[in-house]
């Protein structure tokens, strides 16, 4: 009896890990759908109207997401659980591909990567406008300042 239980701890146990999988697999989808005009904005030279607290919002979800999904769970490694217990082990390990499982995270994986640059970009492009923005007020200060040298000479 106890086996049968286990043997169904194991099953569970990788069917629980592929829920979790398809519960971040959907947030991930939601991102993507959040940030999937920005591309297209920048293909078509079209004013990205982001601010510095949106990139931010945007970068922390990111690694939020990519926290949950390598970091705080099972998915990239067999629970320490099974290490003694070599039959729930395969047990476990032919859920788990039969799930396919790590196919699923190599996509979500290969996905966060690409969001990741695309996030990357964005705050490069916000960098980029404020230094110019602190270029273009030096130069104005500067010009004021010559002014006020020639007013100052010839008056």
């Amino acid at each position: 009896m106890d086996e049968f239980i286990l043997e169904k701890f194991a099953f569970s146990n990788a069917l629980c890990l592929s829920v979790k999988l398809a519960i971040w697999e959907t947030s991930l989808d939601n991102f993507v759908e959040s940030i999937q005009s920005i591309p297209e904005m920048l293909k078509l030279r079209k004013k990205l109207k982001l601010s510095h607290a949106d990139v931010m919002q945007k970068i922390g979800e990111l690694f939020a997401l990519r926290h949950h999904i390598n970091l705080s769970s099972d998915l990239l490694i067999t629970p320490d659980f099974y290490w003694d217990r070599e039959h729930l082990e395969q047990l476990y390990d032919k859920m788990h591909r039969f799930l396919s499982i790590d196919r699923r995270v190599k996509v979500v994986n290969e996905k966060l990567q690409q969001c990741t640059e695309l996030t990357d970009l964005m705050r490069n492009h916000l960098n980029e406008k404020h230094a110019l923005r602190l270029e273009w007020m030096i130069v104005i200060l500067i010009t004021i300042e010559v002014m006020f040298e020639l007013g100052r000479v010839f008056f």
